[in-house]
């Protein structure tokens, strides 16, 4: 059974990297998966296509919706 699940996504971008200056963000999903651990790799692979310079991700599955 899929469920929908609420993903917050903290993302650090270096856009230089000859400096240690980095921007920080957090970007919330809604997934749609079977598990938390699919949920997880789906929030990943959106995170991933939304900032593709970025160098940490940090994924939060946070609750269940649906």
């Amino acid at each position: 059974m899929v469920h929908t699940y609420e993903v917050f996504v903290d993302v650090v971008v270096f856009p230089d990297y000859t400096s240690n200056a980095a921007r920080l963000g957090s970007t919330r999903y809604e997934v749609d998966a079977e598990s938390k651990s699919k949920a997880d790799g789906v929030a990943f692979t959106k995170a991933r296509s939304d900032y593709p310079t970025a160098t940490e991700y940090d994924i939060r599955v946070t609750r269940l919706l649906k």
